[in-house]
């Protein structure tokens, strides 16, 4: 079954200024609509990788929804496991400045709460053929709590990304079951009810080095921006990833593609460093368009020896 992705759907709805982005002023540009949410970007960046993976999630019962589960399947996604219900997806408002980065947002969080009982019965059945589960340790306690106890139960690699860091820092106890967790600068603050903007990237790696081994969290990749990543583990292994100098169009999907491409090196046997690599490697391919998701590669372009399951 491949690598598994638990977590929302949503639609995206970002606008882009024609001229220099006024904040309080009226901005002429244009509006796109794309299939968005952190879990179904991962998904279809690890399935652009060529490799088959699972979707465990909920769509709305509309022409949308329905596109978005057509896409995943083109895209050689299993969405078996995926739910189709009214009011199923989420929704995410946000506007950019000139320089792609985004200037403010909104979102509005879909209800997950049927992932209970599709996990209660279908669990056992994703999770023993699964080589790794990513999952957004934000959604409800209830989902959390039962993909870690099926994690344990199957002896599966687990790893955590996050859509709403206010929500993922009170489940702090959560971290210590995850191989790897990936957040972002400000997220590691929330986390860690400190503010690291002013810090150097070797203060950053030091700092989240003695936080991860006094928390007990495995491994920990904190993304910087175009200043790379800094990362560390609890055997006191720690370091530096500088960011790729690529032309930014567009940072949405960066951190999803990055999460994905750390995910997919840890599960195939890459150290916390060479997959942080792949990760950088994806996230650059995303900014240079503007597309949520990374485009085509095969697993050997990325290092990785993986035999390709033939399918139609």
């Amino acid at each position: 079954m491949g690598i598994v992705v638990i977590g929302a759907s949503f639609v995206d709805i970002k606008g882009f200024p024609m001229d220099s982005y006024i904040p309080t002023g009226r901005n002429v540009g244009r509006i796109e609509y794309i299939h968005g949410g952190v879990a179904r970007n991962v998904v279809e960046d690890i399935a652009n990788i060529e490799l088959r993976p699972t979707y465990v999630g909920i769509v709305d019962d509309s022409p949308m929804g329905a596109d978005v589960i057509r896409k995943l399947k083109n895209h050689k996604v299993n969405t078996d496991y995926v739910l189709t219900i009214p009011d199923g997806m989420g929704t995410w408002l946000a506007i950019f400045d000139n320089n792609g980065d985004v200037a403010g947002s909104i979102s509005k969080r879909p209800n997950m709460m049927p992932l209970v009982d599709l996990l209660e019965e279908k669990g056992d059945e994703i999770f023993s053929g699964a080589d790794s589960v990513i999952i957004e340790i934000d959604l409800d306690k209830e989902i959390v709590k039962k993909v870690l106890d099926l994690a344990e139960k199957h002896h599966t690699k687990l790893f955590a990304l996050v859509s709403n860091m206010s929500i993922a820092a009170q489940r702090r106890d959560f971290l210590q079951k995850f191989d790897c967790f990936i957040c972002n600068i400000q997220e590691a603050g929330i986390l860690f009810a400190d503010d690291y903007s002013r810090k150097t990237r070797e203060e950053l790696r030091d700092i989240l080095s003695a936080k991860v081994m006094r928390a007990h969290i495995p491994a920990m990749v904190v993304t910087l921006g175009a200043d790379g990543a800094v990362y560390a583990d609890l055997h006191g292994g720690k370091g530096i990833c500088p960011a790729r100098n690529v032309q930014v169009k567009d940072t949405t999907g960066a951190g999803d593609a990055f999460c994905a491409g750390v995910s997919i090196g840890l599960t195939y046997g890459k150290t916390l460093a060479e997959s942080i690599e792949i990760g950088s490697y994806l996230a650059a391919s995303v900014i240079t368009s503007s597309e949520n998701v990374c485009p085509r590669f095969l697993p050997q372009e990325l290092g990785l020896d993986i035999q390709l399951e033939e399918q139609d």
